[in-house]
């Protein structure tokens, strides 16, 4: 699975921008917390490289980048958790989903 990481505030910006066009997953990680390094081995086991045509993903490092985390929760109106994955449509959170409910099959969905 190829993620694009996010590491600055602007990626946002570029996200909304893209995902006017084409739906965005947002997958949030805390490096230290097994639950999520489980959800996120769970993610990229059952990902096949065909979803990345149509659903871009993004990782985000919410350890390393809190001030970026807080911000998703702020502009995409969404409860922080971790591991969380957000699907963007259109500039907006259209599904989110945390801990032992985040399915690739669920993920995909949204997309249709």
């Amino acid at each position: 699975m190829i993620w694009t990481k996010i590491t600055t505030l602007n990626q946002l910006n570029d996200i909304d921008t893209e995902s006017q066009s084409e739906k965005i997953m947002i997958f949030k990680h805390s490096t230290t917390c097994s639950i999520s390094r489980m959800a996120l081995n769970r993610l990229e086991s059952k990902w096949k490289p065909e979803y990345s045509e149509t659903l871009k993903p993004y990782f985000l490092d919410l350890l390393a980048y809190r001030n970026i985390s807080n911000e998703i929760a702020r502009r995409y109106d969404v409860v922080h958790e971790s591991p969380q994955v957000l699907v963007v449509s259109k500039g907006k959170s259209i599904y989110n989903e945390s801990h032992g409910g985040i399915s690739v099959d669920e993920i995909l969905t949204v997309n249709i």
